[in-house]
């Protein structure tokens, strides 16, 4: 089975190919410029080199978030149409938990933890056994210091994601440890693999049906639902 995956959650891009357990190539870009103008052009980049074609393809992966509202948005976008064009099904994978697939291998419990501005992260907890990767909680946004106060002490835990040296700033906790970066930022090479475990458990979607996972409404959105109320207090 050939997986494409693809995530654009954040200031990075990246598309991979996985082919069974071979990663048949991937391609990470961090350059500043909007994922609208690198993504496709990544994608067409790494099928033209691995000597593969979009009718390759048998699923399709993206990290729908929590992320960039923008980000999120162009990522799933893209899947959607290359996967309504061939018909094929897609996997949405939670960009926190896709993280935690770095650490395969090793024996440890990942904090994800994605800026969210004004203090707060998106923030996932994962315990990383071997092979296997378990969710220890439900994708959140929470204040930082909520965050720290409600991790376990007793054992070491690595803090990964764009948020994770905020989070690391604002800790004394001896256990809490800060990944170092070549593993602490989500990567397509993660969400595919994150993809089979879904896959094998039949939890596909849809091109149709995939939609972004914000977790929170936008800065716009917040706005706009104030000033709602703020002239419905108005006409009372």
């Amino acid at each position: 089975m050939l997986i494409c995956s693809v995530d654009s959650s954040a200031a990075p891009a990246s598309v991979c190919l996985l082919e069974d357990d071979k990663l048949v190539a991937e391609y990470y870009l961090n350059t500043g410029f909007t994922h609208s103008q690198t993504l496709m052009a990544m994608l067409e980049s790494v099928l033209k080199i691995s000597g593969k074609s979009a009718e390759d393809i048998d699923l399709y992966a993206v990290n729908s978030g929590p992320g960039s509202f923008t980000g999120v948005r162009i990522g799933v976008s893209a899947v959607k149409g290359m996967a309504y064009a061939q018909d094929k099904p897609c996997v949405e994978v939670s960009t926190l938990e896709s993280m935690a697939y770095n650490f395969l291998g090793s024996h440890a419990v990942i904090c994800a933890c994605m800026d969210a501005r004004r203090r707060q992260v998106y923030h996932g907890l994962f315990r990383v056994d071997g092979n296997t990767v378990e969710r220890l909680c439900d994708d959140k946004a929470i204040a930082v210091d909520e965050l720290l106060s409600s991790l376990p002490k007793n054992e070491e835990i690595i803090l990964v994601g764009d948020g994770a040296e905020l989070v690391y700033q604002n800790t004394e906790i001896p256990t809490v440890k800060l990944a170092p970066p070549n593993l602490r930022y989500q990567r397509a090479s993660s969400v595919a693999l994150a993809a089979v475990g879904s896959y094998n458990k039949g939890e596909v979607t849809s091109p149709a049906a995939l939609m972004p996972r914000y977790l929170r409404l936008s800065q716009a959105e917040r706005e706009r639902n104030a000033k709602i109320k703020q002239e419905q207090d108005g006409a009372l």
